[in-house]
């Protein structure tokens, strides 16, 4: 038996856009449209540092960069499930037990849109207050762009 447990667990967080479901949906899935929001407040994600191809066993790459001092911070996704525009499913293989995050995209009528992220295996390095913080403000940055269009 191994002594080392590893402290993983789940997150859920919804949110509603105001915005249409397949908008939503495309832009979380384009590189031209990621490049507005991903990432939280202080961080930057250059166009030419995204990288999408979505099917099944595509690459989901980004490089967030620190806009104090240049810090970069790459991520690896290889897509599981894509259903357009209902749901999108990757999952992190380099992220300590194997991150995956679920988007399920509900259409509320009159342009509005639910967003459910659910993410398994999160290290809790993931799940700390302060990541969490980014992660809403990347979120809010989101709704701004998305409503915005």
């Amino acid at each position: 038996m191994n002594d080392t447990t590893t402290n993983l667990g789940e997150l859920t967080i919804k949110r509603t856009y105001d915005a249409p479901r397949d908008l939503v949906f495309e832009c979380m899935t384009t590189p031209e449209h990621l490049t507005h929001f991903w990432g939280p407040v202080g961080v930057s994600a250059p166009l030419d540092k995204i990288k999408v191809d979505l099917k099944p066993g595509g690459v989901f790459d980004t490089v967030m960069v620190n806009d104090a001092d240049g810090a970069e911070y790459p991520s690896h996704g290889v897509y599981v499930e894509i259903d357009q525009p209902k749901k999108l499913v990757w999952t992190e293989p380099d992220v300590e037990g194997g991150m995956t995050t679920s988007l399920t995209f509900v259409d509320l009528g009159d342009n509005r849109t639910e967003v459910t992220i659910h993410q398994t295996n999160v290290p809790e390095m993931y799940r700390t207050p302060e990541a969490q913080a980014g992660m809403q403000s990347s979120l809010d940055r989101f709704a701004e762009y998305v409503s915005s269009l």
